[in-house]
């Protein structure tokens, strides 16, 4: 059984069949029963072994407890509880914490055995479909019990429902997908052992056919007896050939672990320690080495699963069992490579060993960047989330870059131009959500957006000064002889009292000029 396989798992030297015979009949005078190998082969597992442990195979109070959340979790009061796909190999504790259960689920799990529950006065309704059952027992206690569905089961042992006489109000019952279905004169037999039924695996039953089952009942429990003699030594071979092949895979378990090194867990009497320092300079020539043993591993467990599903097999408790082990063990290998492969993360590099800032947007959020030279600073406006909580955002302002923590997430940002850390500002739009950075540049001065007042002063030839209250600009002297500029106040004065076209007189230094009448004058 893969039961008792997964009890062997670390146990350097298998145990066998043989042996385990031989050692029995030396003590008690006689062959064991599959029943007592089994019993024996497990404790002496348990003994040797502590690495198996079932996924969940006992029913725990915070098991019911998180199943009965539809009654606040209180479960002393609980009246339906589903508890199927939960890997149960045993029931307990339920007639005792939930005594006022009404409909229990129990289907889909690996249950042998129906026990525990002869104190459920009020239940009326039990689901054990798709378990290991074999026999039909303890249900006398449930006194309303109403509807029983066992489909999918491993009962053959049909003469076992003559205990569900005493369930007077027993009026459906389910027996369909077990042993027991297939025997001749099945349905006659039930019929007419359990009375009060009114419907059997779905169908109902007629009056006429529990006269005819009556009639019959003597001749038809005879066969059902032989049939279910013939099943007993059927099952006895299923089993003793599941304890061969549980010790096969024991020995060849063995084997392996005593074919790979270190299978024990313990260092070669050769082994030598060797200096960190070693290890690290030869680490571009271990790490292929390692890799490829762990291929060849991956590589051989893959063969060994395919290997598993394509074998033939019986459907019994113990293939359900096994292949449930085999699932199990499938699933912790895979994350035990999961967790390989994600391993811790290398911290992201966000400034370089030479000091250069990089550019990283981990948080993967939009952003604008904008140069105000307005105010002369540099605006970011960063579309954090808009209902994450401000606490978890973290701000660092450097002369040459900003930096941004989001959820422990970095996002960086290497500035156009350098600014003041101390100066700048960090707010969050009440609207978006998105936070605006303010940094103000360090090159140039500040200036706000009013102009500067003029004071214009008026000469006496008519010309204007403009006299700026600001600072004035020191500028180079030039020689204002070498070069003349236009008086613009004189062209703006003499244009507004111009209402014809003045006469020039020709220049002393034009000799040559002439005026023609003819030529029409420069606007």
């Amino acid at each position: 059984m893969a039961e008792v396989a997964t009890f062997l798992v670390g146990v350097r030297q298998a145990l066998t069949v043989k042996v385990r015979i031989e050692a029995w009949s030396q003590r008690s005078g006689q062959a064991p029963s599959p029943g007592q190998l089994e019993a024996s082969l497990r404790s002496q597992c348990c003994l040797e072994s502590k690495q198996w442990r079932p996924v969940n195979s006992r029913v725990t109070e915070d098991l019911i407890r998180r199943n009965a959340e539809h009654n606040d979790c209180v479960i002393f009061s609980l009246e339906e509880l589903s508890l199927h796909q939960q890997e149960i190999e045993r029931l307990e504790h339920i007639d005792k914490w939930c005594r006022d259960l009404k409909i229990l689920y129990l289907q889909n799990n690996l249950i042998g055995k129906i026990e525990n529950v002869s104190k459920l006065k009020k239940l009326e309704y039990l689901n054990l479909a798709l378990n290991n059952i074999e026999k039909i027992e303890n249900l006398e206690g449930c006194e309303v019990l109403t509807k029983l569905d066992l489909t999918v089961n491993f009962i053959g042992e049909l003469s076992s429902v003559k205990s569900l006489t005493h369930n007077i109000h027993l009026k459906e019952l389910f027996l369909m997908g077990n042993p027991c279905a297939d025997f001749d004169g099945y349905r006659q037999f039930v019929v007419a052992t359990l009375q009060q039924l009114k419907w059997l695996d779905g169908k109902e039953i007629d009056r006429s056919e529990r006269i005819q089952a009556l009639q019959n009942y003597s001749v038809i429990e005879q066969q059902i007896r032989d049939q279910e003699k013939a099943y007993h030594l059927r099952r006895a071979q299923e089993k003793e050939e599941a304890l061969r092949k549980l010790a096969e895979h024991c020995e060849n378990e063995g084997k392996k672990r005593r074919s790979s090194p270190g299978f024990d867990g313990l260092p070669y009497p050769d082994t030598h320690a060797t200096p960190p320092s070693t290890l690290e300079s030869k680490g571009h020539v271990q790490v292929p080495e390692i890799q490829e043993a762990h291929d060849t591993k991956r590589l051989n467990e893959s063969e060994d699963d395919l290997e598993f599903w394509n074998k033939p097999s019986v459907f019994t408790p113990e293939s359900r069992l096994e292949t449930l082990r085999h699932m199990e063990k499938q699933r912790k290998e895979q994350e035990k490579l999961s967790e390989k492969k994600k391993g811790v993360k290398p911290p992201r590099t966000l400034i370089t060993e030479s000091g250069k800032a990089l550019n990283v947007n981990e948080p993967k959020l939009d952003f604008f960047l904008k140069d105000d030279e307005k105010h002369n600073q540099i605006i970011l406006d960063l579309a954090v989330y808009r209902y994450m909580d401000t606490s978890l955002i973290e701000v660092d302002v450097q002369p040459m870059y900003v930096r941004v923590m989001v959820k422990g997430k970095p996002f960086q940002l290497v500035l156009p131009a350098e600014v003041k850390p101390d100066s700048s500002s960090a707010k969050r739009s009440q609207t978006t959500g998105h936070l605006v950075i303010s940094m103000p540049k360090v090159e140039e001065v500040i200036t706000g957006s009013r102009r500067t007042p003029k004071s214009v002063k008026t000469t006496s030839d008519g010309s204007r000064e403009q006299t700026h209250t600001s600072k004035q600009i020191e500028k180079l002297e030039v020689d204002p002889s070498k070069h003349s500029f236009p008086d613009v106040t004189s062209i703006v004065q003499e244009k507004k009292h111009m209402s014809r076209r003045p006469e020039t007189a020709p220049s002393e230094e034009a000799s040559d000029f002439e005026d023609n009448p003819e030529v029409p004058p420069l606007i």
